[in-house]
């Protein structure tokens, strides 16, 4: 019995010591060289203090910031997830119409005009981009809210649109947070005005 035993216990051994410790080490190594900040983060800091990564998305409720896509998980990163909700639901309906309703009531628009990310969740709950259609869509209130001049504000956010990866994969989108660090940057908050 020991003779059939031995085999297994030093499999079970040598795959746990290969794939829980060589494996992530040698992983973590080759990304620490190759891309230091995707390894530790992607975090963001101001004033040295981190305040958030940009491949995770936060919360932004100020009517002088770029707003997120909605959160199934209310933005908390332990239990991210999706609704769940099917095309069928009348839940889902419901929802999708209020957030449809009140992103075109808040960025000045028509209803028809509220592209499909700024009233859907993201299958994450977390993510922390937005489409350009939506960032452009916000800009007029940004602008408002920051005493700026709305071609300015566009043209900041056409400056953090970020292409296809390799010019194929996946959709043009607008960072919220790094967009955000950037308009706080080019259009200060004077005191008393909104923000987040």
């Amino acid at each position: 019995m020991l003779a059939q035993l031995r085999p297994a216990i030093m499999m079970m051994v040598f795959f746990t010591l290969l794939t829980g410790l060589i494996y992530p080490l040698t992983l973590t190594g080759i990304m620490g060289a190759v891309a230091p900040s995707a390894a530790r983060g992607s975090l963001l800091e101001r004033d040295g203090v981190v305040i958030g990564s940009s491949l995770i998305g936060q919360s932004f409720v100020g009517t002088a910031y770029l707003h997120p896509r909605a959160s199934a998980s209310d933005w908390n990163a332990a239990g991210t997830g999706a609704t769940n909700l099917g095309p069928t639901s009348a839940q889902l309906v419901a929802d999708v119409q209020a957030r449809r309703e009140a992103f075109a009531a808040e960025n000045g628009l028509n209803p028809d005009e509220v592209p499909i990310d700024a009233v859907t969740t993201s299958g994450s709950g977390l993510d922390p981009d937005v489409s350009p259609a939506n960032a452009l869509g916000q800009a007029e209130r940004i602008a408002a809210a920051r005493r700026a001049d709305p071609t300015d504000v566009r043209a900041l956010i056409a400056d953090h649109v970020e292409g296809r990866w390799l010019g194929l994969y996946g959709e043009p989108r607008v960072n919220v947070l790094l967009t955000n660090l950037a308009l706080d940057q080019a259009f200060p908050l004077a005191a008393g005005l909104a923000s987040n």
